[in-house]
């Protein structure tokens, strides 16, 4: 068998396999990721096929279109032919219970990927970012560039947008986004001329790029004819392009109209190109390598009876249980810092950024 060990890398430290050569490990993972209409997705699952392949499981790696019965589907198949542990990013973390039951029943583990599964006692671990901390260097991000592209400018003027109302994560970036604004609505520094304010209002369903871009338009018609925009809280990269058409189809990026402030996420390709070009302000960089070795890790100890590494054992209730965690850090990326960050870490290539 694959022996593990540990590597501390920049970002945590995971559970990586190692020592080719020996003799190979025996299983089958099912890999359950909601869509590729997100480059990160389609990453996510490239990285874990590439390392369970390499550390000697097959794998059943299936994409569910953003179709929750789609899922549902490709997870009862997984268990029909016998995985022994399901990987699930899902598209709706509450819709997943009786298939995990039946995979209970059927001795399978499951992990959790990136987005809680809620309301069942029938998963093992969930392996994530700190999602809490994404939303703190959102904010930060937007504070930072307000401060430094509208020092004039009191109060600021800003909108907040968050992700879709079925995934877990998009309350957490939120909260620790609003952990930081909050205080700066309450001594006036930063105002809200919509008004719009909670998930219940900004939620994005299924993080859909053309919902943004519409909520942005309607908002600036019915708010901005004589205001400016000072900056656009967006908790993912997606939501990001589609507020950034919005804001350049009414002229902003132009003459005397200064872009406004704008985050992200996922560090996106085309993201990551609007940053360059002095557009979207900064997005939150996950390396979907170290979750996959994170993932690795915790399937490889279960499959040998081990108990997996986590760092987290509070943070994160389902609704039934506290599930035990592996958070990984978050590093907030702007046009100072990505060279280092995305290049330096051969996450990019100098030449996928020309």
């Amino acid at each position: 068998m694959l022996n593990l060990r540990k590597l501390a890398g920049a970002l945590a430290s995971v559970a990586v396999l190692s020592l080719p050569g020996l003799a190979a490990a025996e299983g089958m993972v099912g890999i359950s990721m909601p869509t590729k209409t997100s480059a990160r997705w389609i990453d996510d699952g490239n990285n874990m096929v590439k390392q369970f392949q390499e550390a000697g499981y097959q794998t059943d790696l299936q994409y569910a279109d953003d179709d929750i019965p789609n899922q549902l589907s490709q997870i009862e198949n997984m268990i029909t032919k016998g995985v022994n542990v399901l990987v699930i990013a899902a598209i709706d973390g509450t819709t997943l219970s009786n298939a995990l039951a039946n995979a209970k029943a059927a001795d399978i583990k499951v992990i959790a990927y990136d987005r809680l599964i809620r309301d069942t006692p029938d998963i093992d671990y969930y392996a994530t970012f700190d999602n809490f901390k994404v939303g703190v260097e959102q904010a930060n991000t937007l504070v930072e560039g307000l401060k430094a592209n509208f020092p004039d400018v009191k109060p600021w003027n800003v909108e907040l947008f968050g992700g879709s109302p079925d995934d877990n994560n998009a309350f957490f970036f939120y909260d620790g986004a609003m952990s930081v604004i909050q205080p700066l609505i309450d001594d006036g520094s930063i105002v809200i001329p919509s008004g719009q304010m909670g998930m219940d209002k900004v939620g994005t369903l299924r993080w859909d790029p053309a919902t943004a871009q519409s909520r942005m338009d309607n908002i600036l018609s019915a708010n901005y004819t004589d205001k400016h925009v000072n900056g656009v809280l967006s908790p993912y990269d997606g939501l990001s392009i589609g507020i950034l058409s919005s804001l350049k189809g009414v002229g902003y990026g132009s003459g005397d109209m200064k872009m406004p402030i704008v985050t992200g996420q996922d560090a996106e390709l085309q993201s990551v190109k609007s940053i360059q070009a002095g557009e979207q302000y900064s997005t939150i960089f996950k390396d979907t390598r170290e979750l996959a070795k994170v993932t690795v890790g915790m399937v490889d100890a279960m499959i040998k009876g081990e108990e997996p590494q986590v760092n987290d054992t509070k943070t994160y209730d389902n609704g039934v249980k506290v599930v035990p965690s592996f958070l990984l850090e978050p590093v907030a990326v702007t046009a100072k810092n990505l060279q280092e960050v995305l290049v330096g870490s051969g996450y990019y290539t100098e030449d996928q950024l020309k």
